[in-house]
């Protein structure tokens, strides 16, 4: 039975409504569960037997009809963002260029862009 939904269409009453469970004991012992439609009452005989409403959607469209994945950066300028620039300064309350003294975001682009070091070594971007 799908943890995720609860929602049926009964067999037996043709009503749009949800399925109760209820545990199954043997003296103090659960030995299983029982399903019943939350609106007629109707018992269904185990899990596999009852009717899930499933998300219905609608076959139109195709692979064919999806658009294509739209990559808006080049490959050149995917590495030169403001924010993996060595003149890159961020405090509380703006975003400053260092080299131009001006306010820049993160992912601005500048012809002057060197990169950052680290103690490791130059910081390579996270794609």
């Amino acid at each position: 039975m799908p943890p995720d939904s609860l929602e049926i269409i009964c067999s037996q009453c043709g009503e749009e409504t949800l399925v109760r469970r209820e545990p199954k004991y043997e003296g103090f012992k659960k030995v299983g569960e029982c399903f019943f439609c939350a609106s007629c009452g109707h018992e269904f005989p185990d899990a596999d037997a009852i009717p899930f409403k499933r998300d219905r959607t609608p076959a139109i469209f195709g692979d064919d009809d999806k658009p294509e994945t739209i990559d808006i950066f080049r490959d050149d300028e995917k590495r030169r963002n403001c924010r993996y620039c060595k003149h890159y300064t961020v405090n509380p309350f703006a975003q400053r260029c260092g080299l131009h003294d001006k306010p820049v975001e993160a992912t601005d682009l500048c012809d002057d862009f060197k990169t950052r070091e680290t103690d490791s070594g130059p910081q390579e971007p996270k794609l």
